[in-house]
Formats: C-alpha cells, structure tokens, sequence
C-alpha cells in the first residue's frame, strides 16, 4: 500500500500541489499540515505563478478528514485542533498570493467539498459527484461552511448539508456555482487544466494577486470564525449522541 504524501512539482511556471492518502484520499491532521505548508511555499516561490491542487489516483478526490482521529476526540482541546486543520489549510488558501487551480477528478465527501470550494477556479470529471456527510455523523460542515456557501450559495449549501446521505452530482455542482466545466474523461480534465493553468500564469503576477485579493474581499474575519467553528465542532463531538452515532460507523 501507498504511505500518504504531499509533493509539489514545478512546470512550465504552474506549481502542481498533489496529495495522497491510501484511505480515499482522506486528510488526517499531518497531511493537512504538509498541504498548508506546500501551498505556502508555492505561494512565496518566484518560479511558480500559478498553482493547480490536486490528489492522486483516478477514483475519489479527497474523503475529508480522518475518520480515525475523529473517533479519537476525547476532549475539547484536541477537538478544537482536530477540526483546526481544515480551518488553518482554508485561510491559507484565500490568502495565497496566486491564484489556485482545482483539478477534481472523483468524489469529493465533506471536507473535500470544502477543499474545492477553498480553491479560485475549479475543473472536474462527471464522477467528481459531492457530499456534505457531516449531518449524518452527528456533526455539521461549521468549518467549511463559509467556503462552501461562497460558492453555491446559501439554499444549495442547505440543500447540501441537510441531504446528508446523498450525493449530488458533478454536474449539478457545476450548475450551481462550484465547477466550472465538467469533462467526460480525466484526460480531458487534465488537459484543460493545463493549456488554463499555463495560459494564466504568462499574464501579470502582480494584477493576479491584487484580482484574487478582490474576489475574497469580506472574508477576512474568516481567520477567527472558522478556528470557531472548529471549537464548535470539537465541543461537539464529546457529545453522548455523536458518540453513539460514531459507533455505529467504526
């Protein structure tokens, strides 16, 4: 079996950020930490203009967090930090200095959808179908709430979240906001983020980075709401019904 990883690969000025876990591309605390680091990076290196996130292998695009450590919550504090991770990768994608690329080949469950909504422009295939699962687990998307309704707006992420068992598919995501085009092949869907990634990187640095800080203007008191809702979250999973609704999933 495959260990995780985080790796980052320069070409043609596109900085390709790709991810792996072996359990459904999951993201567990550390890869969390390796993914926020590798889009700092890229976002101070000179010889990357544009950056493109992506996870390894052809089936799901990113499961959300790790099951495991959730189910391993055991007081508020290490619940808080459990569901920072995706607070803290969130905010350093709106505040990276470049513009990111999604390239979501499969599906994406939970924090993946935040993952995507996280980035500026985001390609996928028709198997790249979403789920908010949080409801299910006697949880809610808190953290990744603001960037999902940034996308598809207040009714759909409703919609969205309250369905928790459904998934919906790629191309209602694109309807409503969150794809920009959905292709019929992952090689299609690679070479389009291609020729758009290196087509975008050969224009103004500088007009990029003062355009994307325009289009998150408003969110910049997401770097205290979301590390709130993350210690919503935590506080909630000591409950008695979570528990018990986790059981049922181990």
């Amino acid at each position: 079996m495959i260990d995780s990883y985080v790796i980052l690969n320069i070409e043609n000025q596109v900085g390709y950020i790709e991810f792996f876990h072996p359990s459904h591309n999951s993201l567990p605390t550390d890869v969390l930490g390796k993914l926020q680091e590798a889009i700092i990076n890229a976002g101070n290196d000179d010889a990357v203009k544009v950056i493109v996130l992506k996870s390894g292998g052809d089936r799901t695009f990113c499961a959300g967090a790790s099951f495991q450590e959730l189910i391993a919550i055991d007081s508020e504090e290490t619940g808080k930090v459990f569901f920072s991770g995706f607070a803290n990768l969130i905010n350093t994608m709106r505040k990276c200095p470049k513009f990111i690329i999604g390239r979501v080949q499969g599906k994406a469950v939970g924090g993946g959808v935040g993952l995507a909504s996280a980035t500026d422009y985001c390609l996928a295939t028709k198997f790249a179908s979403i789920k908010l699962s949080e409801l299910s687990l006697a949880f809610g998307p808190f953290v990744i709430e603001p960037a999902v309704k940034r996308k598809l707006g207040l009714s759909n992420m409703s919609q969205l979240s309250m369905n928790a068992t459904n998934f919906k598919s790629a191309e209602w995501a694109k309807e409503k906001g969150l794809y920009v085009e959905v292709f019929e092949t992952i090689e299609g869907l690679d070479d389009a983020v291609k020729l758009f990634s290196e087509d975008l990187a050969k224009y103004s640095p500088e007009a990029m980075k003062q355009m994307k800080s325009v289009f998150w203007s408003g969110t910049e008191h997401w770097d205290d709401l979301l590390i709130e809702r993350a210690a919503m979250s935590g506080k909630l999973a000591l409950s008695d019904f979570t528990k018990e609704t986790l059981k049922r999933y181990k």
